[in-house]
């Protein structure tokens, strides 16, 4: 059966640059990477929840092997530097009182 899923335009983009350079269809690229991701996630060589564990700050990113320190990077680089509900709240809230709401890059605050 099949679903509708929304990606972002960039994560499109390299899909589609990749599926041209790889003779394969949209979905086909998709779907590939899709059964690498399983493959790697079910290695003997790489473990996912070294990964879960290290996001959590349980485990130094030091104690992962070269495949997973790429993996929790990109997961890691993904978390920062998207918000989370809570951060939106907080950051709506200090707005809303006239607090700051972070630096510029002189290091000052700023308002919003």
């Amino acid at each position: 059966m099949s679903r509708t899923v929304k990606l972002s335009d960039d994560v499109m983009s390299v899909v589609r640059r990749e599926a041209g350079l790889q003779s394969r269809s949209v979905a086909g690229q998709i779907t590939h990477w899709i059964n690498i991701g399983q493959a790697i996630e079910q290695s003997s060589e790489f473990d996912y929840q070294h990964i879960s564990n290290a996001l959590a700050g349980e485990l130094s990113p030091d104690e992962l092997s070269t495949e997973e320190q790429i993996v929790w990077f990109a997961q890691f680089a993904e978390d920062v530097t998207d918000p989370a509900d809570q951060e939106e709240a907080f950051f709506a809230e200090r707005q809303q009182l006239r607090r700051g709401v972070g630096l510029n890059d002189k290091g000052e605050l700023v308002y919003s």
